[in-house]
C-alpha cells in the first residue's frame, strides 16, 4: 500500500474544507452527514483519488477522520473570541492552560471555560465539571455551545440549563 502523498492529502482537504463551509457542516444532522460521507467516498475525484492510494474500504473512514474531523476543530478554534465575550472574560483573563476534546481553557484563577456544538451539550458540560473538579484552586466557570440543531427548542435548552445548574457551571450561552 502506498501513503498519500502531502500534495494530494492537502488539495482533497481544501476540496473538502470548501465543500463543508458552502455546506454549513456545524450545523448538519448526523444524517446528512453520512449521506455526505457516502458521496464523497463514490466521488472520482475524492474517493476515487484515495482509492487508489489505500485500501479502497477504508476511503470513507480517512475522510471522515482525517480530513473532516480536523475542520470541525479548525472551526470550533475560530471561535475562541466569541466564547470569551459570551462568558464576559476579557484578555486580562489570561489562559494559562489549553484543553482539546472538547476545547477549553483555565484562565490564571482557576476558572475552567469550554465550549463545542450543542449536539456535544453533555460531553462538554461534563468535561468542564471534571477540569473544574481537577484542583481545589480550579472551578467550573463556563460553558458556551455552537447551536447545530440539537437544542434550538427551549425545551432543550431548559435541560441543558438544569444540567449545567447541577454540575455547578456558573455560566452558559449559546452561538447562533
Amino acid at each position: 500500500m502506498t501513503t498519500i502523498s502531502t500534495a494530494l492529502r492537502d488539495a482533497l482537504r481544501d476540496t473538502l474544507w470548501q465543500q463543508c463551509d458552502e455546506l454549513g457542516w456545524m450545523s448538519l444532522q448526523d444524517v446528512e452527514r453520512a449521506r455526505y460521507y457516502e458521496l464523497w467516498t463514490r466521488d472520482a475525484s475524492i474517493g476515487g483519488q484515495l482509492a487508489h492510494v489505500m485500501d479502497p474500504r477504508k476511503v470513507r473512514v480517512y475522510i471522515k477522520d482525517s480530513l473532516v474531523k480536523p475542520y470541525v476543530r479548525a472551526r470550533l478554534s475560530l471561535s475562541e473570541a466569541e466564547v470569551w465575550r459570551l462568558l464576559g472574560l476579557t484578555s486580562i483573563d489570561a489562559a494559562v492552560h489549553t484543553y482539546i476534546k472538547p476545547h477549553g481553557r483555565r484562565t490564571e484563577d482557576g476558572r475552567v471555560i469550554g465550549w463545542g456544538r450543542s449536539r456535544d451539550w453533555k460531553s462538554v458540560l461534563m468535561a468542564v465539571f471534571e477540569r473544574g473538579r481537577a484542583n481545589k484552586s480550579f472551578s467550573s466557570f463556563g460553558v458556551v455551545l455552537l447551536e447545530s440543531g440539537k437544542t434550538e427548542a427551549e425545551r432543550s435548552r431548559g435541560l441543558v440549563r438544569e444540567a449545567a445548574q447541577r454540575l455547578g457551571i456558573e455560566k452558559l450561552a449559546w452561538m447562533e
